[in-house]
C-alpha cells in the first residue's frame, strides 16, 4: 500500500498514525531488551556447565554486545538523520537475528564472541536510536509522554521473553534452540520496518500530534521546535553534552553490572534458575512502568530531576540486593527486583528528553547516538566488572559497593546540566 493511500485509510479511521508508529517503536525496543540485555545471563550457567567457561568470559560476549551497540550508535543515527529508520531497522533486524541463529551450533568462544559483535551492531540499527528518532518527529507537543509509552518496550521485553526462555524453552528444550528462537523472533522487525514504519508524518503528507490543520502546523513550525538545535561538533563544545554523557556512562555501567549479575546471583544463594528468571520477568515489568512513569515524569518536571530519582531507587535496590541471601523470600526478591526495574525504567525517557531540550531536533539521532556510546561503553564494562570480580573473590559484593560510590556521583551531575547559551 502506497503512503499516500495508508494516510487516507488513517485519516478515515480516526486514528493518527503516529499511535501505529509508537506500537512499532514498542517492538523494537522490545526485541531489542528482551533478546539482547534481558536474555543473555539466562543462558550464563547454561553455558558454564558445557563448556567450563568462567563467568569473566561469558560476560566478555555481553561486554562486545552491548559495546557494539554503543560504536554503531553514532553512525546510526547520522543514517537515520539522512536516510530515515525503514531500511535501518531491517538491516539491523537480519543482521541480528542472524546472530543469534547462528548460535545454535555455538562450540567456541570466539563464535560466540563474533555472533555478539553482529548481534549488538544489529540491535544498534533497529533499537533506542531510531525508534526515538521516529517517536521524536511523529510527537511534539506531548513528547515526554509518547517517548515513555515507547520506552515501555525495553520492560516489556524483558517481562516477556525472560520466562518463555529461562523458564520453558531453555529448561525444555536445551539453551541452543533457545538461541535459535531469539534470532527467529528479532526478524519479526524485517517484516515491520518495510510495511508499518514510516520516519516522520510528512512521508505521509502527515502532521505531527496529529495535528489536521496547515495552520496549526504553521504555529508549531513558527516555534522552531522541529528545525532548531545545535550541530554535533557544536554539542560536543558544551558543558551540558559532558554532564549528560557521563550521568549515562555511570548509568549503563552501575544498572546493567547489577542486572546482568542478577540471576547467577540468585542462583548462587540457591534460588533455581526458573525461580531466578521470574526475578528478571519482575525486573522487566518495573521497567516497563518506570519507562511510563519517568515519560510522563518529563513533562511535569525537569528530566534531570526526573534522571536523579531514577538514580536513587537504583542505589535503594542495590543496597536491598546486597543483604538477600539463601533465607530470603522471593517476595524480598521479587521487591528488589521491581525496584531495580523501577530505577533502570529512567534511562531511556530522561536521555531522550534531556537530548532533546538540551540541544534540539535538528541533529537529533547523532547527537542521541553520541550519548548512547557513553552509555553503551559503561554499560558494556559494568557486567565485565562484576563477572571478573566474581571469579576473583567469588562473590558480588564489591561490585555493588562500586556501583553505589557511581550513583553518588552521577547524582549531582546530572542536576548540574544547564541548557547550552548557544541553543537559548
Amino acid at each position: 500500500m502506497r503512503d499516500t493511500e495508508r494516510a487516507l485509510k488513517a485519516k478515515k479511521s480516526g486514528i493518527f498514525y503516529g499511535y501505529w508508529i509508537i506500537a512499532a517503536s514498542v517492538l523494537c525496543l522490545g526485541i531489542f531488551s528482551g533478546c539482547g540485555v534481558g536474555c543473555f545471563s539466562l543462558f550464563v550457567n547454561s553455558l558454564q556447565a558445557e563448556f567450563g567457561w568462567g563467568r569473566g568470559d561469558i560476560m566478555l560476549a555481553f561486554t562486545l554486545f552491548f559495546l557494539l551497540t554503543g560504536l554503531a550508535a553514532p553512525p546510526v543515527g547520522s543514517i537515520v538523520d539522512r536516510y530515515g529508520v525503514r531500511g535501518v531497522i531491517a538491516v539491523g533486524s537480519l543482521m541480528a537475528g542472524s546472530g543469534f541463529a547462528s548460535l545454535y551450533i555455538l562450540e567456541t568462544t570466539w563464535h560466540f564472541y563474533l555472533a555478539y559483535l553482529f548481534i549488538g551492531a544489529g540491535m544498534a540499527a533497529c533499537g533506542q536510536v531510531p525508534a526515538s528518532t521516529m517517536v521524536a518527529n511523529w510527537f511534539v507537543k506531548k513528547r515526554g509522554k509518547a517517548i515513555g509509552i515507547m520506552s515501555t518496550g525495553i520492560g516489556l521485553g524483558i517481562f516477556a521473553l525472560s520466562p518463555l526462555i529461562g523458564s520453558f524453552i531453555i529448561p525444555v528444550f536445551g539453551w541452543r534452540t533457545a538461541y535459535l528462537a531469539l534470532g527467529i523472533i528479532a526478524w519479526i522487525l524485517i517484516p515491520l520496518a518495510l510495511f508499518v514504519i514510516r520516519t516522520k508524518p510528512t512521508d505521509m503528507g502527515l502532521y505531527p500530534d496529529g495535528v489536521t490543520t496547515p495552520e496549526e502546523m504553521a504555529e508549531i513550525n513558527a516555534s522552531g521546535i522541529l528545525t532548531k538545535g545545535l550541530s554535533p561538533r557544536a554539542t560536543l563544545g558544551t558543558m551540558a553534552f559532558w554532564l549528560i554523557s557521563v550521568t549515562f556512562f555511570i548509568n549503563g555501567f552501575s544498572s546493567l553490572g547489577a542486572n546482568q549479575s542478577l540471576v547467577p546471583y540468585l542462583q548462587d544463594a540457591g534460588f533455581p534458575v526458573a525461580l531466578a528468571a521470574t526475578a528478571m520477568t519482575v525486573l522487566g515489568l518495573g521497567s516497563a512502568i518506570g519507562k511510563f512513569f519517568f515519560g510522563w515524569l518529563c513533562d511535569k518536571i525537569k528530566a534531570k530531576q526526573a534522571c536523579a530519582l531514577s538514580f536513587i531507587l537504583l542505589a535503594a535496590s542495590t543496597i536491598m540486593l546486597i543483604f538477600i541471601g539463601p533465607s530470603s523470600t522471593m517476595a524480598v526478591v521479587w521487591l528488589d527486583a521491581l525496584l531495580l526495574g523501577l530505577g533502570a525504567g529512567g534511562w531511556l525517557p530522561t536521555m531522550s528528553m534531556l537530548v532533546s531540550r538540551n540541544f534540539g531536533l535538528a541533529s537529533y539521532g547523532a547527537i542521541f547516538g553520541m550519548v548512547s556510546l557513553l552509555q553503551a561503553i559503561g554499560g558494556s564494562a559494568g557486567p565485565l566488572l562484576s563477572g571478573y570480580i566474581f571469579d576473583t573473590m567469588n562473590g558480588y559484593f564489591w561490585a555493588f559497593i562500586i556501583f553505589l560510590i557511581l550513583y553518588a556521583i552521577a547524582i549531582p551531575a546530572v542536576l548540574a546540566v544547564r541548557r547550552p547559551k548557544s541553543f537559548v
